[in-house]
């Protein structure tokens, strides 16, 4: 096996950076002395904008620790990330709520609608906590795109797992971010209604030009992706392109093999 290297051009037509995130050397240890743990062991990687990337590896790899770095939801001991060309290691509290509010969106396993609110107005509520009033095209692009459109008046209790988790992706779409991250987006739904939800994030990259990184444990979900990074000891020992689920699952059993002989 060998580790591959992904090298993108600088820039995309028009200047804009084909590069979403960024880390160099980033490396976080929690304790000290005896009881250091080395979560991340300075890596190095780029996200491509418009592209739809996983993270997998096995529990302790450093995967969710990776993906909350990037997000900047957790500091790091040492290294650099940027969020498109912003540097946002060593950004003050108040700019780096900023950055996350206005550039990065979220997906987590909990759906985190509020059930007082109907599926359109927990949509918008970001925006609105900010200020900030909706390009109603961008929005109806986005609803169309996850097949809400008939279910706005509706509140979360009324939905089933599936579209509640369709109206979190929405959420984080709404707003425009540079980049949205998921942490096992799919990981309390069914196989049905997880089905739905990727291919709604994979239809989010190909028609409305999204960046999606996320990290999974399924190879099923990891082979809706454009790349698959593999995490080991908190170092990235390999990577994928084009991957379907039964060329990831066949690279788990080669590196669960590696890890028990």
């Amino acid at each position: 096996m060998t580790t591959a290297t992904a090298v993108f051009d600088p820039q995309l037509p028009g200047g804009e950076s084909a590069v979403a995130a960024s880390a160099r050397q980033v490396t976080k240890a929690y304790g000290s002395g005896e009881t250091k743990v080395t979560a991340l062991d300075a890596v190095d990687v780029d996200i491509q904008r418009g592209r739809f990337t996983a993270i997998m590896g096995p529990s302790g790899s450093g995967k969710s620790t990776l993906m909350h770095c990037l997000a900047g939801l957790d500091t790091v001991t040492a290294g650099r990330i940027w969020i498109g060309d912003t540097e946002i290691t060593g950004l003050k509290d108040k700019q780096l709520t900023r950055l996350r509010r206005d550039k990065i969106g979220f997906i987590f396993q909990a759906f985190n609608l509020l059930p007082t609110l109907n599926a359109l107005e927990n949509i918008t509520l970001p925006m609105d906590i900010a200020g900030r009033k909706p390009d109603q095209a961008w929005l109806d692009q986005v609803v169309e795109t996850v097949g809400l459109a008939g279910r706005l008046k509706h509140r979360p209790t009324q939905l089933s797992g599936g579209q509640q988790q369709r109206v979190a992706v929405a959420r984080a779409l709404a707003a425009r971010p540079e980049i949205i991250f998921g942490d096992e987006p799919t990981g309390n739904l069914d196989s049905r209604a997880g089905a739905e939800v990727l291919t709604f994030l994979r239809r989010s990259v190909d028609e409305l030009g999204q960046t999606i990184v996320m990290v999974t444990h399924d190879p099923v979900a990891a082979g809706y992706a454009d790349r698959v990074l593999f995490l080991a000891d908190g170092v990235i020992v390999d990577e994928m392109h084009a991957p379907t689920a039964d060329s990831v699952l066949e690279r788990m059993r080669r590196f669960d093999g590696k890890r028990t002989s």
